[in-house]
């Protein structure tokens, strides 16, 4: 018998993040926690990531939900919203007039799309128009799907990434598809002029026209449905055109002429403008809020260090850069903070032979088998270290903050367009001496590579029209694989042993990294395939593949199905 109390945890929100935090806190402690889970929404978990491919065709609704927490101590209420946090009692109260005390609370709310506030958008109740939706949950993915029935035409507000994947997903489906973006390039976060442009001629050959430097000025509707959308040239950027020169200098509207107004018939209208971050709970409690959650890097409250905030909600000092493997990074290291808190498990025998005040030693956690112990390492463990080995990156603050490489690669499910960003990009600086930037521009072929090296390091790239340069970049990026003398090899030449077609495993090392969004190689899968009992479903569940963007699927059935030939013994 042993004496221990669990600690009270109560996570706010039932998303990607939210419940990777519930599974990484299993993982490791299982005992050790009471895990009340409130999600808003009525659905088990699902991977918002794929929500582009639901809208696409790609991927069934079904396939996109994740599992629901195993455990004894935790307890999940869907479709239950926290309204408040009485942080003096330590509770948190909800919609359904429940209350949920805490040692530990933890916000894991997301974020809400932006809904630009421009004419015709919103209803005399405050909702949109029939016909006009935002791309953030599933029931938004299912009424886009439901209106591509009877709408032939579709503006995509936002040139971002979510803006570029919705658009090509509804071109696939065959609608005629405009994509309307404000600023000079798209993806301007990630890509600079020359390869936006590149993205731009691949997105027009996919069937999408693009409007770039224009604003949604209206949304035009009739009979309580939307029919179209104005379209206006963005003055600020066409002003600062020279009337003579630039993309459309001398041109209609460039500078001098008074900016032009179009109208884009479409019964389907989806913006995709950028999201706001879920701080209303936190305001409300009185804690600081800026953009997000202001969090520290422990992703605890200043004003409050029993309560956290992860995912797009948090604002940790270092910034936000909304991607999902930066939620479960911050996921898993929350974790591990909480269990670190956890008083060592202490039998009752141990507990009456302890004198008051004597130190008691602390332990392992006994379900996870270390490398040193004689047995093979558990999946935590190994996960783990695939993070915080030499080989990729320590996740420990350090004066500069938390190293987060790898968790801001960026990877756009367009279709046949592939599109892959991650670190730095653009000229090098002048505060980084070391800095060396070397591109390959294609543009005839829909190709454009830039690679960044830093102190023999990549330190960041983009790649456009490349898939396989792109998956050897992301590889030697991770892992911070020593990069060539000359970074111009890296355009073009394999940097390292990425994930081989599936069709011929045994040529892959044991260390190549399968599924990129969790850090599963291939001796991860062999790890959780014991003899016997190969499948998808229980790989999946043990090392968390094909959970992110999903683009490894193919290569995990593969691989699994090579596995179970492989253990199967040849007749005598």
């Amino acid at each position: 018998m042993n004496l221990r109390v669990p600690v009270k945890v109560v996570v706010v929100g039932f998303g990607m993040v939210g419940s990777r935090l519930v599974d990484e806190l299993l993982r490791r402690e299982p005992e050790a926690f009471d895990i009340t889970v409130l999600g808003s929404e009525p659905y088990e978990p699902y991977n918002r990531v794929l929500l582009s491919d639901v809208v696409a065709g790609r991927t069934d609704v079904a396939a996109i939900t994740m599992p629901l927490p195993d455990g004894a101590r935790v307890t999940v209420r869907r479709g239950v919203t926290a309204t408040s946090i009485d942080r003096a009692s330590r509770v948190v109260h909800a919609d359904d007039g429940t209350l949920h005390p805490y040692d530990h609370v933890v916000l894991a709310t997301g974020a809400a799309a932006r809904i630009p506030p421009i004419p015709g958008l919103r209803t005399p109740d405050g909702g949109l128009p029939a016909g006009v939706h935002a791309l953030r949950t599933l029931d938004d993915a299912r009424e886009i799907v439901a209106a591509t029935v009877n709408s032939p035409r579709a503006v995509v507000v936002g040139g971002g990434v979510l803006g570029l994947e919705a658009a090509v997903g509804l071109a696939g489906r065959g609608l005629n598809v405009t994509l309307v973006h404000h600023g000079q390039g798209l993806m301007e976060r990630q890509l600079d002029g020359e390869a936006a442009d590149v993205v731009r001629a691949g997105l027009e050959g996919l069937g999408v026209t693009v409007r770039q430097n224009s604003l949604s000025s209206e949304v035009l509707v009739a009979g309580g449905h939307a029919v179209g959308i104005r379209v206006r040239e963005n003055a600020q950027v066409v002003s600062a055109v020279p009337a003579g020169g630039g993309p459309t200098g001398g041109g209609p509207g460039s500078a001098g002429a008074p900016p032009r107004d179009e109208v884009v018939a479409a019964r389907l209208v989806v913006f995709s403008v950028g999201t706001i971050p879920e701080t209303g709970l936190a305001a409300a409690a009185g804690l600081t809020t800026d953009r997000g959650v202001v969090v520290g890097y422990d992703l605890a409250s200043p004003d409050d260090p029993r309560v956290y905030a992860v995912g797009d909600c948090a604002q940790p000092p270092s910034g936000s850069q909304g991607l999902v493997a930066e939620g479960w990074d911050q996921a898993r290291r929350l974790a591990e903070h909480l269990v670190s808190l956890v008083e060592p498990v202490m039998p009752v025998a141990a507990a009456a032979a302890t004198s008051p005040g004597e130190p008691v030693e602390a332990r392992p956690l006994a379900h996870l088998r270390l490398p040193g112990d004689g047995a093979q390492p558990s999946m935590a463990v190994r996960l783990g270290a695939l993070l915080t080995s030499g080989a990729t990156t320590s996740r420990a603050q350090t004066d500069r903050g938390i190293d987060t490489r790898g968790t801001d690669v960026v990877k756009v499910k367009a279709g046949t367009l592939s599109i892959t960003t991650m670190g730095v990009c653009g000229p090098a600086r002048p505060d980084e001496p070391t800095q060396r930037a070397v591109r390959l521009a294609d543009p005839r072929a829909g190709r454009y590579i830039e690679v960044v090296v830093s102190d023999g390091i990549l330190v960041g790239a983009t790649c456009v029209g490349d898939p396989r340069v792109a998956a050897d970049l992301t590889a030697a990026y991770t892992r911070r694989t020593p990069a060539p003398l000359d970074p111009a090899f890296l355009l073009l030449t394999p940097v390292m042993a990425a994930a081989s077609p599936a069709s011929s495993p045994e040529h892959m090392p044991e260390d190549a990294v399968v599924c990129r969004c969790n850090g599963v190689t291939k001796g991860d899968i062999a790890g959780a395939c014991p003899p016997g009992a190969h499948s998808v479903e229980e790989v999946v569940r043990e090392t968390r593949a094909t959970t992110g963007c999903g683009s490894c699927k193919d290569a995990v059935c593969g691989l699994v199905d090579w596995l179970r030939t492989e253990s199967v013994p040849e007749p005598a």
